[in-house]
């Protein structure tokens, strides 16, 4: 089930909008690219920021999303023909043989079940070619993120053309470690629709994921800090080893 965030058709629409900033994307554009990647899965694509941005530097990318009102946004992009889109979680993709699987930004800690996340890092192993790599990233439970999602720190007014003004901020509503729940709400000042959004995201040991990652058969090449932030997450890359 996606959060409303990204499954409700007015804030899927406004998304890009709230969050424009994406140069957090730059780090895995350029290890893509770094890595020689011509195929690539996008695991959790939302509204397809990432995929175009790959598709176009050429990539042949596969983005998937179980957000309906999300991939709608991708698809409405220009580009995104060059995109194929599949709307649901991992167990919609049809066989592939990608060069590198992506999980950005929150992709990996939204999938809190066990079930799923190990159903996750094992359809993206299947989706790889001997050699391919599985990259993502999650966020170091030592430096309590959640700390500093609050109302004040977060609240916002933006403009956004053929809207007006959205407000928007977010508020932790429960941590039961390894999970924390928060809401974001939304006001639309051009008929005071107020919306929100519960998520909650899984904040994983790096052992634990080591530990799930070569569960699934993967070697575990390197992990490393995201450039833009560092101390604070944990940027994973793993490799489904050659055959022999």
């Amino acid at each position: 089930m996606a959060d409303e965030c990204f499954g409700h058709p007015r804030l899927a629409a406004i998304y890009d909008s709230l969050d424009p900033d994406r140069s957090d994307l730059d780090a895995y554009v350029h290890m893509a690219e770094e890595a020689g990647a011509r195929r690539v899965l996008d695991i959790g694509c939302g509204t397809g920021v990432f995929a175009l941005l790959l598709a176009d530097r050429g990539i042949e990318v596969v983005g998937v999303d179980p957000a309906e009102a999300s991939i709608e946004v991708a698809r409405g992009k220009p580009g995104s023909e060059r995109v194929r889109w599949i709307c649901g979680d991992v167990s919609a993709l049809p066989p592939l043989q990608v060069d590198l699987a992506t999980m950005t930004a929150n992709v990996a800690q939204a999938i809190v079940d066990p079930d799923l996340w190990q159903q996750t890092l094992g359809r993206a192993y299947e989706s790889l070619r001997p050699g391919g790599r599985l990259m993502f990233e999650t966020r170091d439970p030592a430096r309590r993120a959640w700390e500093e999602w609050n109302r004040v720190d977060s609240y916002h007014v933006t403009e956004i053309p053929g809207v007006g003004a959205v407000e928007s901020w977010v508020e932790v509503t429960d941590v039961s470690r390894p999970l924390v729940t928060f809401r974001w709400t939304y006001v639309f000042a051009a008929d005071g629709q107020v919306l929100t959004s519960a998520s909650t995201l899984r904040f994983r040991e790096r052992e634990e994921v080591e530990a799930d990652l070569f569960a699934q058969g993967y070697a575990i090449d390197d992990v490393r800090e995201a450039p833009d932030r560092p101390g604070r997450e944990f940027v994973f890359l793993a490799q489904r080893p050659e055959a022999g």
